[in-house]
């Protein structure tokens, strides 16, 4: 989940928790309420029956029972007890209603004065009269129908209002907060555009100064300084490398004239020999970061078309020249119309010398095949010599510089060789890849996107 989604979760269910609390309590307040007022009703209901009983003279129990039954306020389901201080029924409405009624209600009521409860879907009011005479005691039952339909319509009101609310602040809550961070993905978009080949390039800052343009103003000063540094690095690297390469061809040179100088006089040159190996070896390792540098600082788009075979086969020739006794299978696909890539003619030979002379130096028999196929729009091809293949840890550095495996113990290298042919593959936008599915088999998969 990326930080905007986070964010509009965040907000949202914040929202709809708040929103939900509110709802409840307002349900509840509501609730309260009505059974507050019902009460009330119940209340001077059985208030006005003892007083029609009681203080009222003309009134008698089968005219009160009238009475009851023409009430304008009649409730529903109505049923009234009424009882004297001996706890006798003394009056009893005509309804069926049953109220369930014991002594000992009778006495609690008299201790407390009222009480309210509920009896299945009715609720019973208790009340106390106490006169100067005779203490008289009141039952009233009944069912708040219209205030239990409010209260049900209410909860439909509520409930409905609740989806809506959740579903639109969810929604609105998301697109405020991607309006939001536009500035955000901007600042990624500007971000993405940066790589070590174009580290001049700085984000866009505009004046309102929030906290992300804060940010792009961090950010620049901060690949300024990586830039300088990264300058730096690579000047020192090519300079030195450059530097570096005169005195050591001049070394090459009198060790060269000194071992046949020696040879002519038939003198022991071995010594000479194994400085040579070691010189020639330090010119290798010049010759590679000089080439890297460049390779690091090439900023240009290389469209050159060229044919790939021809690459292939003149890489092949160059290297079984200095190594005569390498052997290279090929097979190219028959079905091949289109061999022509865009890139760097010379840098692409270079890659495939540098893993021609990869093949040569690890394998066991000197032999190197070379298949050459098309799949969708990419040209791949298949370079696999016999050999002790790499552990897994070894395979995950194999493209890091100076990196060398157990498999190189005895043999010449400096570890940069992959190191090139990947950074030259990347700048042709083509890709390497090593296996070892077969066993004693070392296997480079490369990827080029034809035209």
């Amino acid at each position: 989940m990326n930080l905007k989604s986070k964010i509009a979760f965040s907000i949202s269910l914040l929202f709809t928790i708040i929103f939900a609390v509110s709802v409840g309590i307002i349900y509840l307040l509501f609730a309260d309420f009505r059974k507050d007022e019902f009460e009330n009703r119940l209340k001077q209901k059985a208030i006005s029956s003892i007083k029609l009983l009681v203080e009222v003279e003309q009134i008698d129990r089968q005219l009160l029972k009238v009475i009851d039954l023409n009430s304008i306020n009649k409730l529903y389901n109505e049923k009234t007890l009424i009882f004297d201080s001996d706890y006798r029924l003394i009056y009893s409405s005509l309804d069926d209603i049953k109220i369930d009624w014991s002594v000992e209600d009778l006495k609690k009521l008299k201790l407390n004065k009222t009480f309210f409860r509920k009896e299945n879907e009715n609720e019973v009011y208790g009340f106390f009269y106490d006169t100067h005479d005779k203490d008289y005691f009141a039952l009233v039952s009944a069912n708040d129908s219209y205030g239990k339909r409010k209260l049900t319509y209410l909860l439909y009101i509520l409930i409905i209002t609740y989806l809506v609310f959740s579903v639109f602040i969810w929604l609105f809550t998301y697109k405020f907060v991607k309006k939001l961070l536009l500035p955000l993905d901007a600042f990624h978009i500007q971000l993405k555009e940066i790589t070590e080949k174009n580290l001049d390039i700085r984000v866009a800052v505009k004046e309102k100064k929030n906290e992300i343009d804060l940010l792009a103003v961090e950010f620049n000063q901060m690949l300024e300084r990586i830039n300088q540094s990264y300058i730096k690095q690579q000047e020192f690297t090519a300079n030195a490398s450059h530097e570096l390469r005169t005195p050591i061809a001049r070394l090459i040179a009198q060790i060269e004239n000194k071992i046949i100088e020696e040879k002519k006089n038939n003198i022991d040159h071995t010594f000479h020999k194994l400085i040579l190996d070691d010189v020639t070896q330090l010119s290798d390792l010049t010759n590679s970061l000089l080439l890297l540098s460049k390779l690091e600082n090439n900023n240009d788009k290389l469209n050159e078309i060229c044919r790939l075979d021809e690459i292939i086969f003149d890489a092949a020739e160059k290297i079984n020249k200095i190594y005569s006794d390498f052997k290279m299978e090929f097979a190219i696909d028959d079905t091949i119309e289109n061999i022509e890539i865009k890139g760097h003619k010379a840098l692409v030979s270079i890659a495939f010398e540098n893993l021609f002379k990869n093949c040569y130096l690890y394998s066991d028999n000197k032999i190197a095949k070379v298949g050459i196929s098309i799949h969708s729009n990419h040209l791949t091809i298949i370079i696999s010599n016999n050999g002790k293949t790499l552990s897994l840890n070894e395979q995950n550095n194999l493209f890091e510089p100076f990196m060398r495996g157990k498999n190189s113990k005895n043999k010449s290298g400096l570890g940069l060789g992959l190191r090139i042919v990947k950074r030259i593959l990347s700048q042709q936008k083509a890709t390497i890849e090593y296996s070892d599915a077969i066993e004693n088999m070392n296997t480079f998969k490369l990827t080029f996107p034809i035209i």
